[in-house]
């Protein structure tokens, strides 16, 4: 909750404990990345962990300038921000579509790991406009709720129908785009995060449980087609995706394939026991350490307590934004927040899934302490319409300037 801090005659509104957490984070991001130096093969260790300093440092100056706005100007420049993220992204599919077509993509939109998903621009790095089009349509969808809920109280059949076909045409064009890019992970994120906001909107239990039976026979019909009609599976699929599958469940068959990265995560943390082999540990190599599969380095080195602690963390960031959702009286307000925590928990059971072995390769890192410079930034704008939400206690906090000596 914010309390107000006074500092000599000016005051903040500031919630210490959501920004006890966020450096506790950052620590942690940082530290893991000093520990999987080691285990780096593209790029430097040293590097990646300037660039997490620096984006770290952007976040915050980022959350810390929002801050300084209402939020209702902030939801204005969301709208904005849809228009030009769609535009990022429709660019970002005929760049996809010329690779597959010509061998060649447009300026800017390189195809990496298969994928064209990030605009390289130089000196700054990466710019993934699918992170920050997971904000956009929280911002998005639970403004949408608001209104419906203002305009029918009392919402027939009918006009539950009408809410769900207009959150659709909002969130349907850019998933599509995404899913196209491709980037599955975040197609997924995306998606279950809109469903938990629509599960909340009011809309009747007749809806969400038809929802979720459409997924549920969507994933029984995918497994039947894959076991049964691969063919025709294919030819609907790219073969990296189907692959990705096939290696998480017959994992031994592809060791030296597909399956490796699952076979080296499995292995790290298995063999690493209660407390590890210690820091900067490289006993088994693992790819992509910075970034999908960070815990798995972190477990190597610090074992089961090392994951422990990282699971213990992420659960108490969860829960201080449960207890802040819980404290929110806007619906707007509330269903923003029930949407960062929904795709925060989603992103985290994912990637410990995927490491461990319970759910397929996605891609997808674990966030805020994982390498990634458009996914810190994208949680830091917002956590700076969180910070504005949050509500604000009677108590005040005054320091006092250090006194100048002559």
């Amino acid at each position: 909750m914010k309390r107000t801090v006074i500092i000599g005659k000016r005051s903040f509104q500031i919630d210490l404990g959501f920004i006890g957490i966020l450096c506790l984070l950052c620590f942690v991001s940082c530290f893991s990345l000093y520990n999987a130096f080691n285990l780096v093969k593209t790029g430097t260790g040293f590097g990646y962990l300037l660039r997490q300093i620096f984006w770290y440092g952007i976040g915050f100056t980022t959350m810390y300038l929002l801050t300084s706005l209402q939020n209702e100007v902030i939801y204005k420049a969301m709208k904005i921000a849809y228009k030009y993220l769609m535009y990022a992204l429709i660019y970002l599919f005929i760049s996809r579509i010329l690779a597959s077509v010509i061998g060649h993509t447009l300026p800017l939109a390189p195809a990496i790991n298969g994928a064209v998903s990030w605009f390289q621009i130089p000196l700054m790095g990466s710019f993934q406009p699918s992170e920050f089009m997971k904000i956009v349509l929280i911002c998005l969808v639970s403004d949408t709720i608001q209104k419906h809920q203002k305009k029918y109280p009392d919402p027939t059949v009918k006009q539950d129908w009408t809410l769900i076909k207009q959150i659709l045409k909002i969130c349907l064009p850019p998933m599509i785009l995404i899913f196209m890019q491709p980037d599955t992970g975040v197609f997924i994120i995306i998606g279950f995060t809109i469903f938990v906001l629509l599960a909340c909107s009011g809309i009747r239990k007749e809806y969400v449980m038809a929802i979720i039976g459409v997924i549920v026979f969507a994933v029984a019909l995918f497994f039947y087609l894959y076991f049964y009609q691969q063919d025709f599976l294919s030819s609907l699929f790219d073969a990296y995706r189907l692959q990705r599958i096939e290696s998480w469940l017959n994992p031994d068959s592809y060791i030296q394939g597909s399956s490796n990265q699952l076979y080296t995560a499995l292995l790290s943390l298995g063999s690493a026991g209660l407390t590890g082999y210690g820091l900067q540990a490289k006993i088994i190599s693992i790819p992509e350490a910075h970034t999908d599969f960070i815990f798995a380095a972190i477990g190597q080195c610090f074992g089961l307590v090392g994951t422990t602690i990282i699971v213990c963390i992420c659960m108490v960031l969860d829960l201080y934004l449960c207890k802040i959702a819980y404290n929110t009286k806007s619906t707007k307000n509330r269903l923003i927040v029930i949407g960062v925590v929904a795709m925060l928990f989603y992103q985290q059971i994912q990637n410990l899934g995927m490491i461990i072995g319970l759910l397929p390769i996605t891609g997808i890192t674990l966030p805020l302490i994982s390498y990634g410079g458009s996914s810190i930034l994208s949680y830091f704008i917002s956590f700076a319409i969180i910070m504005n939400i949050s509500p604000s206690k009677k108590k005040t906090i005054h320091l006092k300037r250090p006194l100048r000596h002559n």
